[in-house]
């Protein structure tokens, strides 16, 4: 797993240097701009609601009124350490919910833009037909909505483990490697869509290769902690898709 994480983190350089020279810009930031904007709106309101909801419920629980009888001072950092880390995980759970409802509408742009990355890489000619476009498109949507649906599953999991005291701890980092895993499924999948692969066929192939999803959504969680890498994190995560399945699959030929 170690190794294919590497290979989809070496990806994103070689994405980079791939759209520079074949200039695919405008593909890149027309969705970026979109993103960006809908990711910082959305996320200032997700913030201030997760507040919200945690002052309500430590109020409904009593349990400030308690902390503030008591007035421990380590109880009292227990609390806001909890409280913390209860928040991120909240905003886990809504920025994977956004970046899910955003894959869907992109993904006539993410399925376009996977297609011409590897015709350019491979020297095939993949011809326009409004058919495959609209099939791709039911497939991104498909897969994005089957992956939210799995993904909120274990993050309410995970949202539950959160509130134990020390095991609740270690639960931010459960959450981020669920979502680069579900994220990267996705954008894997496009590949294996264009290869004529059935769900079943690849939900197994992603199944096996899930350093290759674990590291794809790494650097895009990476990304998105700067404006300008929410620029170019969607488009530049199905290009660097798009290269680790073909290195893979070149890697596997030659050792075969």
């Amino acid at each position: 797993m170690l190794k294919e994480i590497i290979i989809s983190l070496q990806a994103y350089y070689r994405a980079h240097q791939f759209i520079k020279q074949h200039k695919l810009w405008l593909w890149i930031l027309i969705p970026g701009i979109i993103y960006t904007f809908l990711f910082l709106f959305s996320m200032h309101y997700f913030g201030a609601t997760c507040n919200q909801f945690i002052e309500w419920l430590s109020l409904k629980t009593g349990l400030k009124n308690w902390l503030d009888k008591i007035d421990s001072g380590f109880l009292g950092f227990l609390f806001t350490l909890g409280s913390l880390i209860l928040w991120l995980v909240m905003m886990l759970f809504y920025f994977s919910l956004f970046k899910y409802i955003f894959l869907i509408i992109g993904s006539p742009i993410f399925a376009f833009l996977s297609e011409k990355t590897e015709a350019i890489l491979l020297g095939k000619e993949y011809p326009f037909k409004i058919a495959d476009l609209a099939k791709d498109i039911f497939r991104g949507s498909w897969v994005a909505s089957r992956n939210a649906l799995w993904q909120s599953v274990y993050m309410l999991c995970i949202l539950i483990v959160s509130i134990i005291p020390a095991i609740g701890w270690l639960t931010p980092v459960m959450a981020v490697l669920v979502e680069c895993y579900y994220f990267g499924f996705s954008m894997l999948d496009y590949s294996m869509e264009r290869n004529h692969k059935t769900k079943s066929e690849s939900l197994a192939f992603i199944g096996q290769h899930k350093g290759l999803a674990i590291g794809n959504g790494i650097i895009f969680y990476i990304l998105n902690l700067t404006v300008v890498g929410c620029l170019i994190a969607p488009a530049y995560a199905v290009v660097a898709a798009t290269l680790s399945i073909v290195a893979v699959k070149e890697e596997g030929q030659k050792a075969n």
